[in-house]
């Protein structure tokens, strides 16, 4: 049995669990859910797959069911060697992980993620963005991020000087206001270290591939 993810290739979510398995170079296959036919509602789905019905979901070689995708990572660096992206052997770098980790949890993605909501997923339900709500998040984020720079003022990665999961989560929604819609900004004068780092991590061979699967998918972002 390979292994399976069960997602929309340009959706953040999948694209957390598709990027460690490139970074660990595990083969998969890529197995369409159609939001915009409900099909992650059907009761099949809800029951067999993801008790909310959501995606991603992810299983194993030996059936193992897996969702949440930062759950995901973390099983897949455990794993599959990948103690480097998740440094659970070593007390000091482990704390370190999870506190980049917390990070990107709780300052970072509620932020980026009502960016999402507001900017591109109302636009599902044929709503209008509230761009009061969308200035205040900006205005959040920015500041969050002058932490971020404090930090990599001082270390190569969030969690020292190797990359770790904690780094990569940040990838799919950052990329996507940044890049893409450029609604925020990683670079900036005020922020030298932060524009390296994302400049970084966005140039991984990983995430292009992602970038590349995502373009490809026949269910698209409304952007």
């Amino acid at each position: 049995m390979a292994v399976k993810v069960y997602g929309v290739a340009p959706f953040a979510g999948t694209q957390v669990i598709t990027l460690i398995l490139h970074e660990l170079g595990i083969p998969f296959e890529l197995i369409l859910v159609d939001m915009l036919k409900l099909e992650h509602k059907k009761p099949e789905y809800i029951e067999e797959m993801h008790p909310f019905g959501q995606t991603p979901v992810f299983i194993d070689e030996d059936g193992t069911k897996l969702f949440e995708c930062r759950a995901v990572a973390r099983y897949l660096a455990m794993t599959h060697g990948g103690d480097s992206l998740y440094p659970i052997k070593d007390p000091k770098k482990l704390a370190a992980f999870e506190q980049a980790a917390s990070i990107e949890l709780t300052n970072f993605h509620p932020d980026i993620l009502g960016l999402a909501r507001e900017i591109i997923y109302k636009k599902f339900a044929g709503a209008e963005p509230d761009l009061q709500r969308v200035s205040e998040l900006k205005a959040s984020l920015e500041e969050k991020l002058l932490g971020y720079e404090r930090i990599l003022s001082k270390s190569k990665y969030l969690a020292g000087d190797d990359i770790t999961l904690a780094d990569l989560f940040h990838l799919p929604y950052g990329y996507l206001l940044s890049n893409v819609l450029n609604e925020i900004s990683f670079n900036s004068p005020k922020t030298p270290n932060l524009g390296r780092w994302w400049d970084d991590i966005t140039s991984r061979s990983s995430w292009k591939t992602v970038l590349a699967e995502g373009e490809k998918s026949p269910l698209q972002l409304p952007i």
